[in-house]
């Protein structure tokens, strides 16, 4: 554990959720396969369809439309829509075979449960603060086993813009009738949520399980910690 500021009075705990409660790459990693699968077997005109072609499709859009880099959900849906019409799918079929795909991927994606270790740390964390999530993603919180284990959930998108935006910690506070400043995130990346919480006025507690290098930070956390279990200690009385 490491401290760069001094640890200052909080009221609420908010956590990110992808690769700080549960490690995601290689959930993710399997998810995008199996979709890939799906969607070659599924739709006989994206049979031939490649990763690659899927990235590169995906990548375009995105300098087309920016603002759909806070919500990945629509970000998924609206390259699903291209793709299947450029490959032959008539529009008004491919609109509603990508929403069932964007269900398909939604449920893929969240195959898995969030290790207990981390539940039962959100259970002892819950009895002393409000425990809160603040995540860009869109992983199924009741799918993992979440749905209970926080007062609510936030997802960039919907109006919202991702972290490291202030959109999120700001409504968190608000919903939470206190000052941004009283809340204090965990999260394991450097600009979405370091930089992201610091840069709202939250503070920061940096998880940082692989032995990253500060060099990428733009801000310095408050804290920074190896293990998740750290934060019982350091957090509460």
């Amino acid at each position: 554990m490491k401290f760069y500021r001094a640890l200052k009075p909080f009221k609420a705990i908010s956590f990110d959720l992808d690769d700080t409660l549960y490690d995601n790459h290689p959930i993710i990693k399997k998810a995008e396969s199996d979709f890939l699968l799906y969607l070659n077997k599924t739709y006989a005109q994206l049979s031939e369809l490649t990763a690659h072609q899927w990235g590169l499709y995906k990548n375009h859009l995105l300098r087309e439309y920016p603002q759909l880099i806070h919500d990945v959900s629509q970000w998924r849906l609206e390259t699903l829509k291209r793709i299947m019409c450029i490959y032959g799918i008539t529009e008004y079929i491919a609109i509603d075979s990508a929403q069932q795909a964007l269900t398909e991927f939604l449920r893929l994606r969240s195959a898995f449960k969030v290790p207990q270790k981390s539940l039962d740390l959100l259970d002892r964390l819950a009895q002393q603060y409000p425990v809160i999530a603040i995540t860009n993603g869109n992983v199924d919180t009741h799918q993992i086993g979440l749905d209970n284990k926080f007062k609510f959930v936030l997802k960039a998108g919907n109006g919202y813009q991702a972290k490291p935006s202030a959109d999120l910690f700001i409504e968190a506070a608000q919903r939470l009738n206190i000052a941004v400043s009283e809340i204090i995130h965990v999260g394991d990346h450097l600009i979405s949520d370091v930089f992201g919480a610091q840069n709202s006025g939250a503070q920061a507690v940096w998880l940082n399980e692989n032995k990253q290098s500060l060099a990428g930070a733009r801000l310095l956390p408050t804290v920074e910690i190896t293990q998740l279990d750290q934060l019982y200690s350091l957090l509460t009385k």
